[in-house]
């Protein structure tokens, strides 16, 4: 038993790097893309932030994952090897096609469907997947309305002044908002892989109650702070350049935008999407300048990416399990 859990435990950190591998690009895409800083120079800056964060926030985000959505009582760790195969299946198909989908939906659907295959769907708490569920919409439109009026408000303020002169300053500020959207990140999506490590020790019987240890804190956010290190490169160019054109000053309304959003959200220990809320944060800073700035179309495939993130993954969840089970006499 000790061996699997120690086996699960480091495919949930692989997991987790895979997660910064793949939703680096959302931390760093705006301020490369405005070239404050080299992609090099710009993740190590990102990962440094992803790791601090470990330091400066509360668990409630893993505790929404870990207690909120599925019932303690139908998960084994079988079920939460299940989840995570089916989490990097899918992480890495749409990190082939630089898709920008959630890392942290995928995990979320892999234990649904894994969970669903193992218990049924009484082992699905219902209530709890509402905030996730509706925060697929809400989370892109917070970052999307809160880049328009942060990038409104600056170019009110700063309307008088040269370009030249604005764009030097926010190339200083960028740095700034870059690193406050990677702390927000590291706590975000660092605590879903708490949450999952967590319950595989609660079920394990290694932990009597559902309290996240401090060396799985600072192993999920070392997974994921070396995952954004390595990099997305395929995902970069669709999130910097692709959706819209970026200068000093967006970058640094597209990041703040992002940021508050994700901070509010894991204060309230609600789980989001990191990819979602940047994507509508630059859509919003894009649409100061006309609707037609953004290209629509691209956004379409990735909202269309954000729909099936959660179903297919969860199938995937769903048939790791029955895989499984054919090779290993399940409980």
């Amino acid at each position: 038993m000790l061996t699997t859990v120690v086996v699960i435990i480091f495919i949930a950190l692989i997991f987790d790097f895979l997660n910064g591998f793949h939703d680096s690009a959302n931390s760093i895409a705006t301020i490369v893309s405005t070239r404050v800083l080299t992609p090099r120079k710009a993740v190590i800056w990102a990962a440094f932030f992803n790791l601090v964060a470990a330091f400066l926030f509360d668990v409630k985000v893993a505790k929404t994952i870990g207690k909120g959505l599925i019932e303690l009582n139908a998960v084994n760790e079988y079920v939460i090897l299940s989840a995570l195969l089916g989490a990097i299946f899918w992480n890495l198909v749409t990190w082939y096609y630089g898709i920008p989908s959630s890392s942290s939906h995928a995990l979320m659907g892999g234990f649904g469907g894994a969970a669903v295959a193992h218990a049924g769907w009484g082992a699905i708490i219902y209530h709890g997947w509402t905030n996730t569920l509706v925060f697929i919409v809400v989370a892109p439109m917070m970052g999307m309305v809160m880049g328009f009026v942060i990038m409104a408000a600056l170019m009110w303020i700063f309307h008088k002044r040269s370009s030249s002169r604005v764009n030097g300053l926010f190339r200083k500020l960028q740095l700034v908002s870059a690193a406050a959207y990677s702390l927000g990140h590291g706590t975000n999506d660092a605590q879903k892989t708490m949450g999952i490590i967590t319950m595989l020790l609660v079920s394990a019987g290694v932990l009597k109650t559902f309290e996240v240890p401090y060396w799985v804190i600072l192993l999920s956010h070392f997974a994921i702070a070396m995952g954004t290190l390595f990099g997305g490169w395929r995902i970069v160019k669709t999130m910097g350049q692709k959706i819209t054109k970026l200068k000093p000053v967006g970058g640094f309304a597209a990041e703040t935008a992002g940021a508050i959003t994700l901070l509010v959200t894991a204060f309230s220990g609600i789980a989001v999407s990191t990819t979602h809320t940047i994507s509508g944060a630059i859509m919003g800073v894009g649409a100061t300048k006309r609707a037609s700035a953004v290209r629509w179309g691209l956004a379409g495939n990735i909202v269309i990416a954000w729909i099936i993130t959660i179903p297919v993954s969860g199938i995937v969840g769903a048939a790791s399990y029955y895989i499984i089970s054919l090779f290993v006499k399940l409980k």
